[in-house]
């Protein structure tokens, strides 16, 4: 059975400070209009309200009831990028996956907020999902993928593609489009990146394949980006090696040492030694 994958990336200009649901919903319309084929649809970071952490609501909530009717009317998988949620008296960046009968099948906090300039907690829980058929897939959101040891996390739980929303509206995109290219590299998984525009970004969206190969990458306007994944290419690289070469992940799980850094505390490094703390919590302008 063929384990291809119909996505679409919606690369859509945000609003900070308001709700951006309805333009969503008509970015969706048009997806289920002209790409029928496709099977999930991914948005940017916070594109529900953008970064206003005043807007947090506990999850689900009416807007989300809204997608899970779009999700089961399409009969598509959706995840609407993240939005901020308050659960006891915390609120966190939380990404959710919607399946084809309206069900919230998988929930991700961000793990590494932005700081000094976010505001959100961080999450504690990494995320994969199955998608029956098809395979497993992984979250993570924005500043996450600079950060190694998420991404090889994912891939080490099962993730053979990993979804990333992402809101960078700084010169480091440059460095992003850099870091989904080795992160699809080193962990011989599809990295699909989707950033918003406006006041959610400054675009250049991004889906790089297994062996480092850039499928698509757009521009700094809005943007539907469709491509067909095929998975079967992640079981090819992970069993014959990356362009027939690299066996990664077997010299990986032949490998009989421990890497120093993840024995107990990680601040005891020598490289902590010589760093401040970073400052946190400073107020995000709209």
């Amino acid at each position: 059975m063929s384990r291809c994958l119909g996505i679409a990336g919606i690369q859509m200009e945000v609003v900070r400070g308001k709700d951006n649901s309805e333009r969503m919903m008509k970015k969706l319309n048009t997806v289920a209009d002209f790409f029928p084929w496709v099977e999930i649809v991914l948005f940017s970071e916070l594109c529900v309200s953008g970064l206003n952490i005043n807007l947090a609501q506990p999850i689900p909530n009416p807007t989300i009831d809204k997608f899970c009717e779009w999700a089961v009317r399409e009969r598509k998988w959706l995840i609407p990028g993240s939005l901020y949620e308050k659960d006891h008296g915390k609120i966190y960046n939380t990404s959710i996956v919607i399946a084809p009968d309206g069900v919230i099948k998988a929930k991700y906090r961000k793990l590494f907020p932005w700081v000094p300039l976010e505001e959100s907690d961080a999450g504690d829980k990494f995320c994969v999902f199955d998608i029956p058929g098809k395979g497993r897939f992984g979250l993570c959101i924005c500043y996450d993928q600079w950060f190694p040891e998420v991404i090889r996390t994912l891939a080490w739980m099962g993730a053979e593609a990993i979804f990333n929303p992402t809101a960078t509206y700084t010169s480091d995109r440059s460095l992003e489009l850099i870091l989904a290219q080795a992160n699809g590299i080193v962990n011989q998984l599809y990295f699909l990146s989707i950033n918003g525009i406006g006041g959610g970004g400054i675009g250049q969206s991004i889906f790089v394949d297994p062996e480092g190969r850039i499928l698509q990458v757009s521009g700094e306007r809005e943007m539907i980006l469709t491509e067909v994944i095929d998975l079967d290419i992640v079981s090819r690289a992970r069993e014959y090696g990356t362009l027939g070469l690299s066996h990664l992940w077997k010299d990986f799980g032949n490998f009989k040492q421990k890497f120093p850094v993840y024995k107990g505390d990680i601040r005891k490094g020598e490289i902590f030694k010589s760093l401040g703390n970073l400052k946190v919590h400073k107020k995000v302008g709209d």
